[in-house]
Order: structure tokens, then sequence, then C-alpha cells
């Protein structure tokens, strides 16, 4: 199985302190770009697989850059839709033990907050493809962004593409007028693979399981019940009967730096439980969840029977954490090492 991936949604220009320093602690910002769909398209990329990311941009030497970032990666570009009066930014603070990340957005009135249905060519778009991604986010940042997602999903449905969909809750972009769970539903009905952490069900889909305990301390705790995971993963495939599968990351939040890493999958036949990775010393977790799905796109695109496609998966998101920046810039062979136990960071030589 294989053929072309799209992906679809904003991608921004990123600005970040040196190192783990505070906001203007010296008068330096890293500028980098990312976007959840954009992450997903440079992994894609890196694992080989023929993708092509689609967004609107202003015609600005900004935008330039961010578009010739992508293609360095292997990305195609050529759909992108030039338009609009300037490109999303945000600012992340990278946290450190028990000081967590900050994230600012300033993307109020970006080329794809502004962009409407019709803005760009879905036939052609899509002409060819056999897997459409996209996220959460864009739905979140505005109410003609949302209707271009559903008329993206109405076309990636009418000419049989599988999509995903991360549905990613950032709840600083919910402030046009309508609550995630008004209009995330309607997005979620056309979708065949379902990827989320426990929050993004409970706060994107209004999905909620009845538990002994609460689930934010169970993820600062780093102890998870992953009954409840099930729970919640068997609601969210009861409530949705297009989903085919339901993934969930599972993050054990010890600090900044430290965190447990694994996750889970239903298939409508089987819960699946992945491998779980110690991750002792956070380079940059940003990414992390765009890692995770790009790592199962391409496992199930290669024919992965269900268990090692998330084992996969989540190998690959693992190893994001090693990199700065938004984009998970690692091959195959190097998730199948790590797959393998190899593990110890070892020079290679």
């Amino acid at each position: 199985m294989g053929g072309r991936v799209v992906t679809f949604g904003e991608v921004m220009l990123r600005l970040k302190p040196p190192g783990f320093e505070r906001f203007f602690q010296s008068p330096v910002l890293e500028a980098t770009f990312g976007g959840g769909e954009a992450n997903v398209a440079i992994s894609l990329a890196h694992f080989g697989v023929e993708v092509a990311y689609v967004t609107v941009l202003p015609d600005n030497p900004i935008a330039d850059a961010c578009i010739a970032d992508l293609r360095r990666a292997g990305v195609d570009t050529s759909f992108i839709v030039r338009g609009g009066d300037r490109m999303g930014l945000y600012y992340l603070e990278a946290g450190a033990n028990q000081r967590p990340s900050k994230v600012i957005y300033d993307r109020a009135g970006s080329a794809i907050a502004t962009a409407k249905p019709g803005s760009l060519n879905w036939d052609r778009v899509l002409e060819g493809a056999s897997w459409f991604h996209i996220t959460g986010i864009t739905p979140a940042i505005s109410q003609s962004a949302a209707d271009l997602s559903l008329e993206a999903l109405r076309k990636a449905k009418e000419k049989g593409l599988t999509v995903s969909c991360d549905y990613n809750y950032r709840k600083k972009l919910w402030n046009y007028g309508k609550p995630a769970t008004e209009v995330m539903p309607e997005i979620v009905r056309f979708v065949d693979i379902g990827i989320a952490n426990e929050e993004d069900c409970q706060r994107s889909l209004g999905i909620f399981v009845e538990s002994g305990t609460d689930w934010k301390s169970d993820v600062e705790s780093g102890e998870l019940d992953i009954a409840k995971y099930r729970a919640l993963s068997e609601k969210v495939l009861q409530t949705f009967p297009n989903l085919k599968k339901q993934a969930i990351t599972l993050r054990e939040s010890y600090s900044a730096s430290h965190n447990g890493w694994s996750a889970c999958l239903h298939n409508r036949e089987e819960f699946l439980v992945s491998s779980r990775y110690d991750i002792t010393h956070i380079v940059d977790r940003v990414g992390g969840g765009d890692a995770f799905a790009a790592g199962l796109i391409y496992a199930l695109l290669q024919g992965m029977v269900d268990g090692v496609a998330l084992d996969f998966a989540v190998a690959a998101s693992c190893l994001k954490h090693s990199i700065p920046g938004d984009y998970n810039r690692i091959s195959v062979a190097e998730v199948e090492s790590l797959m393998r136990g190899e593990a110890s960071g070892r020079v290679q030589r």
C-alpha cells in the first residue's frame, strides 16, 4: 500500500529564545517554521513518502523562506496558494524541569484565518492522492477556516481517500464564538483514523468516561490507568461509527524535562498498547504528537499490522523529543533501530 499523502493547515513562523532562556532574557529569538500539518508533512518526507502540504500564505519574503524550507525537506509545495495579509507567528519559551513550556500565539487575521471555501482547488490538490491529513487546529482558527476544512474533508471522502485527523485541542484558539464541541464532531464524521490525547477527546468532542481519578492528576503523577483509555477510545468509536481506528497518545509528565511516552490504539477488534519510553532529557517536545501522527500514517501506508504500526509511531515520536524545532528529522532506519532496542545513544562510527 502507498500513494501520495496531502496535509492541510497553517504553518507559522516560530520565534524562540536560545536554549532554555526566558523571553527576552537576551535580545535574541531563533526563527524557524512549524505547524501541526506541516510538521506531519516534513516527517513523512523524511520517511520517503510522496507528500504535498497545502496552505494559504501571503506573497512576501517570509512566506517565500517558509516554502523554501518545506521544499528542502522534500515536501511538494506546488499547491500552496499565495494570498492574505500576514503569516501567523508563535512564540515558544522552552520549559525545563519543574518550569513548563509556554506558547504565545500571534495568528489573528493570518492568511489561513481569512481563507474561505473556494480558496483551494481540491480536485487538483487531491488528484492521485490516497491519504488526507488534517488537525483540529485549523477549524479552531476562524469560522471560514473551519468551513474550508469541511470543504476539504467532503472532497477527500468523495474521492475515496483515507482521512486522518489529530483532534489537537488548543484552548487559546477557540475564541471566534463557537466551542470546539460544536465544530469538531462534524469534522470527525469524515475521518477514518482518529488521533488524540485524552484532553483532545474530552475538550474537542465532549466525550468523557466516568473515572475514580482525575485525568490531569493521572498524567502529572505518571500513573496511567490503561482501562480508562480503553473505555475512552471505545466511547469515541461508539459515537463515530465512521472511525476505523482511534489512537490515543499517553504522556506521563513528571516534569518539563522528563516524560513517559507511549500510546494505545483501538481498531474495533482489539485494544493495543505500545512499548513505553522513558524520556529523561527532553530537548524539544513541540511537534511530538505530529511525529506520532506521521509515524502512524507511514506505518499504515506500508501495510504494517496495527500493533507494529503503533510501536513505529511511538518510537518515531520518542525520537522527536531529541530534536530542536517543530520538525522530526528522523529516518525510517533510525526509528526501526530504536524499535529493536538500540537506545544507548552510543556514537555510531
